[in-house]
């Protein structure tokens, strides 16, 4: 097969609604040169993932062909052929191999991971613990687990990234365990970031470093304390008689084991547990610190985001009601996520089948990369991308077209604790909004994101809490 070097979609042109005219067979869309093996392309990305496809978007258009031997590998950047491939060709797309490998050390074969006929039936049977309304009936557990640790914050400088990572794990732990593990959420939190920081660099190695490399200690030490914090839970489950379980998702997954050993064995009950406790925080717990942020450095944002919940509030914790009666709050969160996804690249896809998109037909085994920031950060449909301006999510805004933003994904495998994250994080937002003032610290530069797997701050974020007097509530 050839490349072509015709031009594709330049990164400043906007889609068009024509169908665009059929390429010929074995022609790919322009790209970077790749040289004999094109690994220089794969260092390239390893040392700057993003940054390597937003320079290769902006010299080569919304397809760029990367020639990485042995693959084949496909940017997506526009917003209609991302929801296309994603949507219309989802039973032709498998996620990459590499990419499950590295997340299955820790997840097993959970709902993340898994593919076909196992995928299916694991998502219909958790998908209705994660639909509307169970998640607002968990606002009331929110708000009181977020009243508790925000009891101890200080005015003053705060980390209050770490305080979120625990505020947010100690809430998906009540939902998944109906337990308090404060006194292990912050050792949790870093052997996730010791596991996560480990990921993002074996994505670009073809196999598992081996463990014995001084390199890999940090991460197999934190999977080790992961491990044994969800093995506990379910063991002291066990012990108790059914009759005295509490009504929480690890329960609701025992009962399934109960019900069909085979189908559900204990080692999936910890498999789903596990991917439920570590993504259910995760996702808030990095968007809220990037929140955080974006209200310290957007005092008018976050004085319009205050005035709302004190009028909606009037002091008193959130209900489930509230969710929904916040909407400036609601684009605060929206904006945030537009500017800081939790999740920046997709899991590459592969076809298992050839397909067309954009005019280009490619054949089986091909590879797709969704780099998401970059739709989300784009001028044709975000003006001005790098301003915060929660407006944009505010109603009679001018929309940007589907798929251009879509921070929990989009297609059959849209993040399937949506809800409950959106909740929890309004949740926590308002309860923030009603103690605390945040400004920069003194000369305080904006944080540098770094990705390992999620995006968060490159240094842990401190920020300066002011807090309000409750006749300001």
């Amino acid at each position: 097969m050839t490349t072509t070097e015709a031009a594709a979609l330049p990164a400043a042109a906007a889609s068009s609604d024509a169908s665009p005219p059929l390429q010929p067979a074995g022609s790919w869309p322009p790209g970077p040169k790749p040289g004999f093996t094109g690994w220089g392309l794969l260092r390239h990305m390893s040392k700057d993932l993003l940054g390597a496809l937003r320079g290769w978007q902006q010299a080569h258009g919304d397809l760029v062909h990367l020639r990485m031997w042995p693959e084949h590998t496909i940017v997506v950047t526009d917003p209609a052929l991302v929801r296309e491939l994603l949507v219309r060709h989802h039973a032709a797309l498998v996620r990459w191999e590499r990419g499950i490998a590295v997340f299955s050390q820790l997840h097993g074969h959970s709902v993340l991971v898994a593919e076909g006929e196992a995928w299916r039936a694991k998502r219909h049977t958790l998908q209705p613990n994660f639909l509307p309304k169970p998640s607002a009936a968990l606002v009331p557990a929110m708000a009181h687990s977020a009243a508790n640790a925000m009891a101890a914050w200080q005015s003053g400088a705060w980390p209050v990234e770490q305080a979120l990572t625990t505020l947010t794990m100690e809430v998906i732990a009540r939902m998944v365990f109906s337990s308090d593990i404060a006194a292990e959420a912050s050792a949790a939190a870093q052997a996730l970031h010791d596991v996560s920081v480990a990921a993002n660099g074996e994505f670009f190695w073809p196999f598992n470093p081996p463990r014995w490399l001084p390199s890999q200690r940090a991460k197999h030490r934190g999977m080790a304390f992961l491990d044994s914090l969800v093995e506990r839970q379910i063991a002291a489950r066990l012990q108790l008689a059914r009759d005295a379980w509490p009504d929480d998702l690890l329960a609701r997954l025992l009962a399934l084991h109960a019900a069909d050993p085979a189908a559900w064995p204990l080692r999936a009950v910890r498999d789903e547990c596990m991917t439920t406790f570590l993504a259910g925080h995760e996702t808030a717990a990095a968007t809220m610190t990037w929140w955080m942020w974006c209200m310290a450095a957007n005092p008018q944002a976050q004085q319009a985001a205050r005035a709302e919940v004190v009028q909606c509030l009037a002091g008193r914790a959130p209900s489930a009601a509230d969710i929904g009666a916040l909407p400036y709050l609601n684009a605060t969160l929206q904006e945030t996520m537009r500017l800081y996804p939790a999740a920046p690249v997709l899991i590459t896809r592969r076809a298992t089948a050839p397909l067309t998109l954009g005019g280009w037909q490619f054949p089986a085994r091909t590879l797709f990369t969704i780099p998401v920031q970059l739709m989300q950060h784009d001028a044709r449909w975000f003006p001005e991308p790098q301003a915060f301006r929660p407006e944009r999510f505010g109603a009679g805004a001018q929309t940007a077209p589907r798929g251009a933003h879509m921070p929990f994904g989009t297609g059959p495998r849209i993040c399937l604790g949506q809800h409950l994250v959106m909740a929890e994080m309004t949740v926590i937002g308002a309860m923030m909004l009603q103690r605390f003032e945040l400004t920069p610290l003194p000369g305080m530069a904006p944080p540098d994101p770094v990705m390992n797997v999620t995006l968060r701050p490159k240094a842990p974020l401190t920020l300066q809490l002011r807090t309000l007097e409750k006749a300001a509530m």
